[in-house]
């Protein structure tokens, strides 16, 4: 056998071999693309409902939120409703309050005084002179 031709069978040999690993590689492949694909499967097979049921979900809740925004609605209407009545009250009672409780305080202090002239003992109260004391 001359150089040649052993050089011809060495590259055979090689080429047969790298045939041979890529055959392997392609099985494995093969196989490989075939569990990515089940996978795949099983996973559209579990998420297309789950899909459908989040969108559902979120449909019942776009509904629950229009009625929630209308349920502020009517109750800043309320809100508002209830503030000017509060003001209108404050406006119409203040001043009568004010009054009435000045007139109140002023008419204790006026029994207080008629009192304290009828009754001598009551005629000095913390040390303070009264109209009474003075004429003596």
């Amino acid at each position: 056998m001359s150089s040649g031709q052993i050089a011809v069978l060495v590259a055979s040999i090689a080429c047969l071999l790298a045939v041979v690993g890529l055959l392997v590689a392609i099985a494995s492949l093969r196989r490989e693309v075939a569990r990515v694909g089940a996978l795949a499967d099983d996973l559209k097979r579990q998420t297309v409902p789950l899909v459908a049921d989040a969108h559902r979900v979120v449909g019942q809740a776009a509904a629950e939120m229009e009625r929630v925004g209308a349920v502020l609605d009517t109750t800043e209407s309320v809100h508002a409703t209830v503030d000017s009545a509060s003001r209108l009250a404050y406006r119409a009672f203040a001043n009568p309050v004010v009054k009435v409780l000045a007139v109140r305080a002023g008419a204790a202090s006026g029994i207080r005084r008629l009192a304290n002239s009828e009754d001598p003992s009551l005629s000095r109260r913390n040390g303070a002179t009264t109209v009474r004391d003075r004429s003596r």
